[in-house]
C-alpha cells in the first residue's frame, strides 16, 4: 500500500533523508521528533521539559498535518538520555495526553547529538 509522506512547512529541513511522518491509510506513522532547530541546532540543551514540550508540539503538528488530533495518538516510543529527567519528561507529557493514555516505553539510551536529551516516534490511527 503507497503512503503518503506528511512534512508540515513550518518544519527546518531535517538532517538525515526521511520525512517528519507517513500516512497509510488511516495510521500516521511520526519519526523520531528531536528538539531541533534550523541546520539541525539543537534547542533547550540541558532542559528536558522544554525539549519534551518541543518535540511534542512537532508530534502535534505532523498528526494535525495528517488529519488527526493527539487523541488519536496510540503508541508513543520514547527515547531519554538520562533518566533523571524521567519525572520532567512526565509532568510535560502528561499535559499532552490529559485522558486516556496512549501505551508507550521508555528507554535511557544515547541519542543523535550529544545535547538532545528527548526523543518520541509515535503512531496515531484516524478515526
Amino acid at each position: 500500500m503507497p503512503f503518503e509522506p506528511i512534512n508540515p512547512p513550518e518544519f527546518p529541513a531535517p538532517i538525515a533523508p526521511y520525512s517528519a511522518g507517513t500516512k497509510v491509510g488511516g495510521t500516521v506513522y511520526v519519526s523520531g521528533m528531536l528538539a531541533l532547530g534550523e541546520g539541525g541546532t539543537v534547542l533547550y540543551p540541558g532542559d528536558a521539559a522544554a525539549q519534551t514540550r518541543h518535540v511534542l508540539e512537532a508530534i502535534k503538528t505532523t498528526v494535525e498535518a495528517a488529519g488527526g488530533t493527539m487523541a488519536d495518538v496510540a503508541m508513543n516510543h520514547i527515547f531519554l538520555k538520562d533518566m533523571a529527567d524521567y519525572a520532567a519528561f512526565n509532568a510535560v507529557y502528561a499535559e499532552y495526553f490529559p485522558g486516556d493514555k496512549p501505551a508507550r516505553y521508555c528507554i535511557k539510551c544515547d541519542l543523535v547529538k550529544p545535547d538532545c536529551l528527548v526523543e518520541i516516534a509515535s503512531v496515531a490511527h484516524l478515526g
